[in-house]
């Protein structure tokens, strides 16, 4: 029996932080909700990084999901950048650590594989992917991508824990076809 769920997904940033909340019913994933949290009016960076967990606690507190999917930072060039995006996810973090949400990190080509096919796709493929996978009317799409980036981390954690097979338990390519005849030609 497959559970109700709620998957809330966070793309981290101190400049633009995407967030997409998917309700799973059953077993069809949904659009809840997407939105951003725009940092850049906020000059200090603690600041920022407290807005991030303020609103990450907010979005818990108001959709309350079973569950945190999160894109990892990924190696860049520079140095302070990747040090500043690893504050924002661990803030984003700790939010869900407050509310005992169970955590789940995905690089960012992960993300993009599951969504489109391609680890090197780019933001504008993915979001097109997430609007008709799940059937997101034209203008409920935002501009900002960072919100599909978000969506897409839920999403991504619904492929990886969704997976039919994975609920059953088989012991070997024996006990799978004794229990999927129809399966086998």
């Amino acid at each position: 029996m497959i559970k109700d769920r709620i998957i809330l997904g966070i793309d981290p940033g101190t400049i633009v932080m995407g967030y997409g909340i998917l309700r799973i019913e059953g077993n069809k994933p949904k659009l809840e909700a997407m939105g951003i949290l725009q940092l850049n009016k906020y000059e200090d960076h603690y600041l920022r990084l407290r807005k991030i967990f303020e609103r990450v606690l907010a979005l818990i507190d108001q959709y309350h999901p079973d569950e945190l999917a999160i894109e990892a930072p990924f190696f860049g060039k520079n140095v302070q950048s990747m040090l500043k995006l690893g504050r924002a996810q661990g803030v984003a973090m700790a939010a869900a650590l407050e509310r005992d949400i169970p955590i789940f990190e995905y690089a960012p080509l992960k993300i993009k594989l599951s969504i489109t096919g391609n680890g090197n796709a780019a933001k504008e493929q993915v979001a097109g992917m997430l609007q008709r996978y799940l059937k997101i009317p034209e203008e409920s799409m935002l501009p900002q991508l960072d919100a599909t980036d978000g969506l897409a981390a839920a999403v991504c954690h619904y492929f990886q824990t969704n997976n039919p097979i994975s609920e059953k338990k088989y012991t070997g390519w024996k006990d799978f076809i004794a229990k999927n005849p129809g399966k086998v030609r």
